[in-house]
């Protein structure tokens, strides 16, 4: 069984940084593609980025390229969202999930696991 722990969430100023982490229990962490997540109210559930098990492929959003990064340390079962240059329009619930053998897609349908999700608010 494989389980994701989000944390990092908080509320912040437009302009701001937040980094989010997701820790992830259970064996062949290398093996999984992992990815955020993000979930507005009233909106569908959008991806955000995702990185394979190389941290050499790494896929984002359009409306984050540039401010957001995403990476993992597969020694610590760990992977983190960096957000510079928040906007208020980044408000959304953020979930990590992981795809065992994933491509980095962008489809939250394909991934197997989920987090609990962490709340992002930032303030114009």
């Amino acid at each position: 069984q494989v389980q994701l722990v989000e944390s990092g969430g908080g509320l912040v100023q437009a302009g701001g940084s937040l980094r989010l982490s997701c820790a992830v229990s259970g064996r062949a962490f290398s093996s999984y593609a992992m990815a955020w997540f993000r979930q507005a109210p009233g909106k569908e559930r959008e991806f955000v980025a995702a990185i394979k098990w190389s941290v050499r492929n790494t896929y984002y959003a359009d409306s984050v390229k540039g401010r957001f990064s995403i990476s993992r340390d597969n020694a610590k079962n760990t992977v983190y969202l960096q957000m510079n240059s928040l906007k208020p329009e980044d408000t959304a619930v953020y979930y990590c999930a992981a795809e065992l053998y994933g491509t980095g897609d962008t489809d939250w349908n394909s991934y197997d696991y989920w987090g609990q999700g962490t709340q992002v608010t930032v303030s114009s």
